[in-house]
Formats: C-alpha cells, sequence, structure tokens
C-alpha cells in the first residue's frame, strides 16, 4: 500500500475561538437548524470540554461537552457531511467520554432527534441508553420535533 492510499489518522485537540469559522461550515452543511457563532464561542467562553477533529490538517468535526455537578451532557458532536460514515463521529464520542472523569462527570446525557436512526444506533452501541423523552425540543419544518434523552454512566 502505497502512502496515499493509507487511511489518515484524525487528531484531537482542543477547539479555538479560530476555528469557529470553519466550524460554522460543518454545522451549516450538517443541520437545517445549524448553532450560531455566538453559541460556540459562549461555549469556549464558559470553558467547556471543547474539542476538534482534524484529519490530515483539516477540520471535519467537533464536539462539546457540558459538565457541572456530577453529570455531563454532550451539546454538540458533528462530522463534517463528506467525512460521515468514516468513524469519526464514534471517535468523536469516545474522545468526549474518555475525557469526562477529568471534568468530576459520572453521568453523560444527549439529546437526540428520534428520526436520526444513524446518531441512536451509534449512542447505543457506546452504551447510552434512552431514558426519557422531551417533547418539541428540536425545531423542524413542520413544527418540533421529540429529542430522545439518552444517558451513559461511567
Amino acid at each position: 500500500m502505497n502512502a496515499q492510499a493509507r487511511p489518515v489518522e484524525p487528531t484531537f485537540r482542543p477547539m479555538a475561538a479560530e476555528d469557529v469559522d470553519r466550524i460554522l461550515q460543518i454545522e451549516r452543511a450538517a443541520y437545517p437548524y445549524p448553532w450560531t457563532r455566538g453559541n460556540f464561542m459562549d461555549c469556549l467562553d464558559c470553558g467547556y470540554s471543547c474539542w476538534v477533529v482534524e484529519v490530515g490538517g483539516e477540520l471535519v468535526g467537533y464536539s462539546i461537552l457540558m459538565a457541572g455537578a456530577g453529570e455531563g451532557h454532550v451539546l454538540n458532536c458533528c462530522v463534517a457531511p463528506a467525512w460521515q460514515g468514516r468513524g469519526l463521529g464514534r471517535l468523536a464520542m469516545q474522545r468526549l467520554i474518555a475525557g469526562a472523569p477529568d471534568y468530576g462527570v459520572e453521568c453523560l446525557f444527549l439529546e437526540v432527534r428520534p428520526s436520526n436512526g444513524t446518531a441512536i444506533a451509534l449512542y447505543e452501541s457506546l452504551g447510552f441508553e434512552t431514558v426519557g423523552l422531551r417533547r418539541h425540543y428540536y425545531p423542524a419544518d413542520q413544527g418540533r420535533e421529540d429529542a430522545l434523552v439518552m444517558r451513559l454512566c461511567l
């Protein structure tokens, strides 16, 4: 196998304010109702666990964890559409899970759209279980969509 054919291993590093322009490009490509620049800057300013995923020096994904009182809340985990399906979302989640104890987290929570079967399958394979439902949580083309609440106890 030559050097060009070898898969490039992703690297992870803390998110910086300089990353937000690229993150917004990914966010807008991946979601019909994307976060704003202010959402990302607030997460950085608050000291949340914010990470980017790079492949070959290209920022291709990111994840954000808010922690407090022994609980962690996965606020966002996204991989650029062109890079999806290659296991990068799993690696980004594993990075958040592995780092959660550094923030005193004993249980992780997240919300996911019931229509997002791919994400639900990923979270279940990582040990998350559905523990609740938030009615009308997400904006949708036809009103609002519910969210499944999932939990992983570490």
